[in-house]
C-alpha cells in the first residue's frame, strides 16, 4: 500500500474516532448538568431553605444539598424512574433521615426519646414540611392549629371566654411547651434562670417573698389556674373564690390539712367572708403579712 492510502485510512480512523469522541461527549453533559430544579418545583423553592444556606450557587441549589437525603440521583437522571430515588417517609424516613443531624438531646429536650419522637403514629414529617414552609421552624402549619390537630386543650382557648389570647404577642402553644421535651419530665418550659416559664410574662408574681403562699410553692400556678382556658375570670378552677380556698384551708376535723383554717369569726355563710380575696390581696406572697393581707 501506498503512502498516500495510508494517509488516507489514517486520517478516516481520525475521523471516526473523533465523531465517536463528539457524540459521547455531547451525550455526557446533559446527565451531568441537569439539575433536581429542571423537574423539581420543591427544589427552586428550596432557594430560601435553612437546609440550603451557603449552598446557592447561581440562583440554583446544588444537587447534593437534595441528594444529602434522597440519595445519589444520578440514574433517576437518566432514567426517569422514580423508584431510583429516595423519598424519606413515616418513622423509618424520619429515623434515617432527618435524625442523622438533628439528634439533639440534653436534660429536658430530646428528638429521639422525646414526647413526639419518631414512631408509627407521629414522626418528624408529621409537623414539618421540609422543603417548603411559611412557619418557622419548618412546620406544617401555624404553630397553635398544629397543635391543635392532635391536642383537644387547644380548643379550650376558642371556647372559654377566659384564656390566654394565643397568636397575641406572638404567643403560641410553644410559648410554654417544649415540643421535644422527654417523657418523665416536666415539658414545660423554664425562664433563663430556671423559674416557671409563667413568670416570663406574668413577672409581676415573681418571688422570693417573705411570706408565700403554700399553695404556689406545692404546686405552682396551675394549682389555682387552668392554664388552657377556664370560664371563671382570671382562669381559676373554681366560679367562687371561696370554694378554690378552701380546698386546702378547710374546716375539717382532722389537723391533716394543706392551710391554716379559717379563724372562727369567719361565718363563710355571710357573703362578706365568702370572697377570700377582699382582705387576702397579696394572694401569689408578701413581704409583711404572713396572713397574705397585704
Amino acid at each position: 500500500m501506498s503512502t498516500r492510502h495510508l494517509m488516507i485510512a489514517a486520517m478516516a480512523l481520525l475521523l471516526m474516532f473523533g465523531a465517536a469522541s463528539a457524540q459521547a461527549q455531547a451525550e455526557e453533559p446533559a446527565a451531568a448538568t441537569a439539575r433536581c430544579s429542571d423537574c423539581h418545583d420543591q427544589a427552586k423553592a428550596f432557594l430560601s431553605n435553612p437546609h440550603a444556606r451557603g449552598q446557592v450557587v447561581k440562583n440554583d441549589v446544588e444537587n447534593s444539598v437534595c441528594e444529602t437525603c434522597h440519595g445519589d440521583a444520578t440514574e433517576h437522571m437518566q432514567t426517569g424512574d422514580k423508584e431510583k430515588i429516595s423519598v424519606p417517609r413515616g418513622r423509618k424516613g424520619s429515623d434515617e433521615t432527618c435524625a442523622m443531624c438533628h439528634d439533639l438531646t440534653s436534660n429536658k429536650r430530646s428528638h429521639r426519646m422525646g414526647f413526639h419522637a419518631n414512631s408509627d403514629a407521629v414522626s418528624c414529617l408529621s409537623c414539618h414540611s421540609v422543603h417548603k414552609s411559611k412557619e418557622e421552624p419548618l412546620l406544617a402549619k401555624s404553630g397553635t392549629a398544629l397543635c391543635a390537630s392532635c391536642h383537644t386543650q387547644a380548643a379550650s382557648f376558642r371556647n372559654r371566654p377566659y384564656t390566654h389570647r394565643m397568636g397575641g404577642g406572638g404567643m403560641t402553644c410553644t410559648t410554654c411547651h417544649e415540643p421535644h421535651g422527654r417523657p418523665g419530665k416536666d415539658n414545660l418550659k423554664a425562664t433563663s434562670s430556671g423559674e416557671s416559664v409563667c413568670l416570663g410574662c406574668h413577672n409581676d408574681k415573681r418571688g422570693p417573698f417573705v411570706f408565700s403562699h403554700g399553695g404556689q410553692e406545692a404546686g405552682g400556678c396551675t394549682t389555682c389556674h387552668e392554664p388552657h382556658g377556664s370560664s371563671n375570670p382570671r382562669q381559676l378552677k373554681r366560679a367562687a373564690v371561696s370554694q378554690l380556698c378552701l380546698e386546702c384551708h378547710s374546716p375539717i376535723a382532722s389537723t391533716h390539712t394543706l392551710g391554716s383554717q379559717p379563724p372562727s369569726f369567719h361565718n363563710l355563710t355571710q357573703a362578706r367572708y365568702q370572697n377570700c380575696t377582699t382582705c387576702h390581696t397579696a394572694i401569689h406572697g408578701s413581704h409583711r403579712s404572713p396572713q397574705l393581707l397585704k
